[in-house]
């Protein structure tokens, strides 16, 4: 039975419906580290690196994306299927998108006014590419690989340098691409768990022998791949931040 109700789960993170385990699903806590692990290496790309401000931006990017975005995202078709209340959904969201406004402009005393569009670009892609604005544009592969991936890279490296360099540009473009590849596994998982109702199909192998085809078959190579990318990340992530803060 446990099985069972694992298979029926919209993610493979998510916990039994309920209570606190709605919010611990509505954090998405693997890729929630994934992407925070993009901040922690675009810092560490700095010639120098102020553990405040790493420690700032980490708890902006976690109220926007952890948070917001997340909340955002549940109060479209509650696609995990939590029972937290839509008024505690809509608080969530602008709080979340208020504490990363807030320490933006925080931090403007010091890093100065190179930091501005940062500020303003980071909400409006969580408001956009959450809530399908302007047709769709931004909610695509690409849209969610340029505001996940790229974009914490820099913003990172630009509230540690006050500029921008070659390095976490090309570590923005690394963070794209991995975050593109997160996509185009979650997509299909995510589509299985939450929208097919039955699987038929069975595959023939060489010999003749046949093997059934089920939502098992279909989705443990893509969950995989993603636990260890996800888990992957995190420790390079960490390693980087060991070298420079230790």
């Amino acid at each position: 039975m446990a099985d069972e109700d694992q298979d029926l789960r919209p993610a493979y993170y998510a916990a039994r419906t309920g209570g606190w385990r709605d919010w611990w699903t509505l954090l998405h806590p693997p890729y929630t580290a994934w992407h925070l692990s993009y901040v922690v290496i675009g810092a560490a790309l700095a010639p120098r690196v102020s553990t405040t401000r790493l420690l700032a931006t980490l708890l902006a990017f976690f109220a926007a994306v952890g948070l917001a975005a997340h909340a955002l995202d549940e109060l479209k078709g509650r696609p995990l299927r939590t029972s937290i209340p839509t008024p505690a959904l809509v608080a969530v969201s602008v709080a979340g998108l208020a504490i990363a406004v807030g320490l933006g402009v925080a931090g403007l005393a010091k890093i100065g006014w190179v930091l501005v569009p940062f500020i303003v670009v980071g909400p409006l892609l969580v408001v956009a590419y959450n809530a399908e604005m302007f047709g769709g544009l931004v909610h695509t592969d690409a849209g969610f690989a340029a505001a996940w991936g790229a974009f914490p890279v820099l913003t990172a490296y630009v509230a540690q340098a006050q500029t921008l360099a070659l390095a976490p540009v090309l570590a923005a473009a690394g963070a794209f691409a991995l975050s593109a590849a997160q996509r185009s596994l979650s997509t299909p998982a995510r589509m299985i768990r939450r929208r097919v109702s039955s699987i038929e199909g069975t595959l023939t192998l060489t010999d003749g022998s046949t093997r059934p085809v089920d939502a098992k078959l279909l989705i443990r190579p893509l969950e995989l791949a993603l636990r260890s990318l996800s888990w992957s990340i995190v420790l390079v992530a960490a390693a980087l931040a060991v070298a420079r803060l230790g």
